[in-house]
């Protein structure tokens, strides 16, 4: 466990303090170190009306576990199928720290003759996590394209042999045509295992100029683009959670939270926009991505993002993951 950069208590004495029963409210988050978050870390852009502890980790945690944390990311998907479940611990921000189009995330060889979605008809398919909130998102995109998902072999296990600390079954049994295996997926695809694997993240072989491994839609770019002009959202992955005893003692903590990571993103963007050579094509990248998205890809805030979590709901019912169908307004109420 790190901290990011500082204890941001530190830096929020100099700002406003609500206070409650004689008390400052002082947090504990974890997430990921998303760039997004770095002025919340470095102390640029501050909390309003309370403390807050940041931690960095290496893994998504698991918020209810840790009695020393208020909140922090989560996994869309887990927390979604608790609220079904009728686990009301956590409330859910509409702050999704964690998004991206699931179209890059099948993996072939390079080899391979596989280049559509509806190749993958009958095919062995390798993923990293049943339940994950990517792959339903990724499994969404082959049953648009009139894949049937009862119809594939699929194996479940780590990208990597060796990964460990990752719940890759969730709470609901697989269906009959899932396997569990300790195997590395991406030595299965090399192998001739699996014809295809599904994967959030890039296994380091992908970035050197020998790799095994493609993209199986040679130009996913453009199917996002169409895939964008079609439901008008990036699907969300991970959002911030904050545990419901939390929000009682200071029911304006989940608005505050809100307000303090729009913010944070709202700098992050302005100083990405002005220093755009930490990566050759930023500025081009920059560009584009406000001509298609607007000034903001990644929106925070439940009517921002009603068609994305109906749409995401609807998919965790249809794909067997959800034992009901849940409602949109039921994954933001109080």
């Amino acid at each position: 466990m790190r901290f990011f950069c500082l204890n941001i208590w530190f830096l929020t004495i100099h700002g406003k303090f609500r206070l409650f029963g004689g008390f400052v409210a002082n947090i504990r988050l974890a997430l990921r170190d998303w760039d997004h978050l770095v002025p919340v870390a470095t102390g640029e852009v501050r909390p309003d009306g309370f403390e807050l502890t940041l931690e960095s980790r290496a893994v998504t945690p698991d918020v209810l576990s840790e009695s020393e944390l208020d909140g922090g990311e989560t996994s869309f998907s887990r927390y979604v199928l608790g609220r079904a479940a009728g686990d009301d611990r956590l409330v859910g921000l509409p702050v999704f720290v964690m998004r991206g189009f699931r179209h890059r995330c099948l993996l072939v060889r390079r080899d391979s003759g596989l280049t559509a979605l509806e190749e993958l008809k009958g095919a062995r398919v390798g993923l990293t996590g049943w339940p994950d909130s990517g792959n339903t998102w990724t499994r969404a995109l082959l049953r648009a394209a009139g894949v049937d998902l009862t119809g594939i072999e699929w194996t479940v296990g780590p990208l990597v042999a060796g990964e460990t600390g990752k719940d890759r079954v969730g709470p609901v049994p697989f269906p009959g045509n899932v396997s569990l295996t300790d195997d590395g997926l991406t030595e299965g695809l090399a192998g001739g295992r699996y014809d295809a694997i599904m994967t959030p993240f890039m296994p380091p072989e992908f970035f050197t100029p020998d790799s095994r491994f493609r993209h199986l839609l040679p130009d996913h770019r453009a199917a996002e683009r169409a895939y964008y002009e079609q439901t008008g959202f990036v699907p969300g992955i991970h959002l911030v959670t904050l545990k419901r005893e939390s929000v009682e003692r200071d029911p304006g903590l989940p608005g505050a939270v809100l307000d303090l990571f729009d913010r944070s993103k709202r700098h992050w963007l302005a100083r990405r926009r002005l220093l755009t050579d930490t990566t050759p094509w930023l500025l081009a990248d920059l560009t584009d991505t406000a001509r298609t998205f607007g000034q903001d890809w990644m929106p925070y805030g439940a009517a921002q993002n009603a068609a994305m979590t109906a749409a995401f709901c609807a998919e965790l019912h249809a794909q067997g993951i959800s034992n009901r169908p849940i409602k949109a307004e039921e994954v933001f109420a109080a």
